[in-house]
């Protein structure tokens, strides 16, 4: 499995968004829309790859000075277990880590409390809804 940077407008780019369509918005009946992809283009974009094929995804949105938001984790269900969110969300850290960045937030979904809590993160604040299902802030310092 290969970790990388992906550009904006790529053939990658366009995996990562059917990839983040088919596990994070089509189940709720959402889509995305034009503004939103092209604000991406400011965003550290992130895959992990076998061959060509993209496993896993999720992408890093700076908030201010000292802080980045993880968003748009996706790694498919039959592909869960694996190790590819672990090994994304390490690279993600690395990356904000070396750009200076002294936190990592994201909004995560209830479901997946679990999963960032083993990586070290804690749950700031109450449950809230977004995109019509509960979450959670979670932070942790890099």
């Amino acid at each position: 499995m290969a970790l990388r940077i992906i550009d904006h407008g790529t053939k990658e780019y366009q995996q990562m968004v059917n990839l983040r369509m088919e596990i994070l918005r089509k189940p709720l009946g959402l889509s995305f829309d034009a503004a939103e992809l092209e604000k991406e283009k400011e965003d550290v974009l992130m895959g992990a790859f076998e061959d060509d094929k993209l496993l896993g995804c999720c992408l890093l949105t700076r908030m201010d000075q000292h802080t980045m938001r993880l968003r748009q984790m996706a790694v498919p269900n039959s592909m869960q277990g694996k190790g590819i969110g672990r090994a994304l969300m390490i690279f993600a850290e690395n990356i904000a880590r070396d750009l200076g960045y002294k936190k990592l937030c994201m909004h995560a979904r209830k479901t997946a409390l679990g999963f960032y809590e083993k990586l070290g993160y804690s749950t700031t604040g109450e449950e809230f809804i977004e995109v019509t299902i509960p979450h959670y802030i979670m932070e942790k310092a890099l």
